[in-house]
């Protein structure tokens, strides 16, 4: 197996190419990394790239019909404030799938992309 680059690479099949990149840019802290079109983009932040696949792309086409919509997996991204980033998203007419949920680790809720694949905001439990 060949390793290339320093990011880990997720695809995320979406609808609409633009409205994802500006999700994630604007609320997330990507930023665009490339892009071709309206078939394709790959946003990055830290070292998540995240590959966003519209229905013309080769990555979107690969996949079978009954494995095209958006899954139960998802990405995490680590915050320091969860609930002020919930009311940031909040306060830019973004919701949420359901409610905080708080477990030994740490805390936790669910974003939405325009394509409905799910972001997972999480706060780690004080070690103090």
């Amino acid at each position: 197996m060949t390793v290339t680059g320093h990011y880990a690479s997720v695809r995320y099949l979406v609808d609409d190419v633009r409205a994802a990149v500006g999700f994630y840019t604007t609320h997330l802290g990507f930023t665009l990394n490339s892009g071709a079109g309206p078939a394709f983009a790959d946003v990055v932040r830290g070292p998540l790239r995240l590959l966003l696949s519209g229905p013309a792309s080769s990555g979107a086409r690969a996949t079978p019909p009954e494995a095209a919509g958006a899954g139960r997996n998802r990405i995490l991204l680590v915050v320091d404030d969860l609930d002020a980033e919930i009311d940031r998203l909040h306060a830019a007419g973004l919701s949420f799938r359901g409610e905080v949920v708080t477990g030994p680790g740490g805390r936790q809720i669910l974003l939405p992309d325009p394509a409905g694949n799910l972001v997972e905001l999480f706060q780690p439990a004080d070690r103090s």
